[in-house]
């Protein structure tokens, strides 16, 4: 896990902007490497990082590998929707979970595509590394709770807030797509934030932040129905949920 929790980890200047959550825009900058976050984990959360393997379910990942470029795909060999390169809009290695598979070729959720959409991309040894995660999470709007789970292990279960009834958190499948420290993002991220393919189509009025959906800490309480669209946890649980998953892993919001 030492490896999945590294590619996690991104360093560099980057911008970031959510509609998250309840504050005003800002257009912070990430300040660095996550290095002293990993070093203040409990030693619990050290402990539980690399878990035995289990039974259960495992999910495949893709990596687009170092100074290449790939196409999104609107469908099988149908038309180029984008082009994308290694590294996120805010700098981490650009790593897929793959839902489903056709022939040669993967579809894949993408921020690039509203509402949860796949993209399709070619299965090319020389552009994508593929890999396999036992590492998932589900959130359940109505509990207002998130679990993780590794293979058919539930390794953690807390609360967390969850959209307004004006901007509910949407419903559906997404996928980790990168992991950003909290500090220089504001004081309303908490200690870290795990951004997600998945958007907010329902922002209030005036609104004028981004609107990509991310699970992320808070400094204020948690369990309440406040935030615009993304799921707020205690920094003491978001850190242990951070320093365990790696970037593609599937997240599932139900009701």
């Amino acid at each position: 896990m030492t490896r999945q929790v590294t590619a996690l980890i991104t360093a560099g200047a980057v911008a970031f902007s959510l509609a998250s959550c309840g504050s005003e825009p800002s257009k912070p900058r990430l300040d660095g490497p996550l290095e002293a976050l990993r070093a203040s984990l409990p030693l619990r959360v050290k402990l539980e990082t690399a878990p035995r393997p289990v039974p259960g379910r495992s999910y495949r990942l893709a990596t687009v590998r170092p100074g290449r470029t790939i196409a999104l795909h609107e469908s099988p060999g149908g038309r180029v929707l984008d082009r994308v390169g290694a590294r996120t809009e805010f700098g981490s290695m650009r790593v897929f979970w793959i839902e489903r598979r056709r022939g040669g070729w993967l579809g894949a959720p993408v921020p690039e595509l509203p509402g949860g959409e796949l993209a399709w991309i070619r299965n090319d040894a020389q552009t994508l590394a593929l890999s396999q995660t036992r590492f998932w999470i589900t959130a359940d709007v109505s509990e207002r709770r998130l679990e993780l789970h590794y293979g058919d292990r539930v390794l953690d279960r807390f609360p967390v807030s969850v959209g307004s009834p004006g901007s509910p958190t949407p419903l559906g499948d997404y996928a980790i797509t990168d992991g950003l420290v909290g500090k220089g993002l504001g004081p309303w991220y908490g200690c870290c934030v795990l951004a997600l393919s998945g958007h907010q189509p329902n922002l209030p009025a005036g609104w004028i932040g981004g609107n990509r959906m991310a699970i992320h800490g808070t400094p204020g309480t948690v369990g309440g129905a406040n935030s615009h669209g993304c799921l707020r946890a205690s920094d003491p649980d978001m850190i242990s949920l951070f320093a365990r998953v790696p970037l593609g892993t599937p997240v599932f919001i139900r009701a």
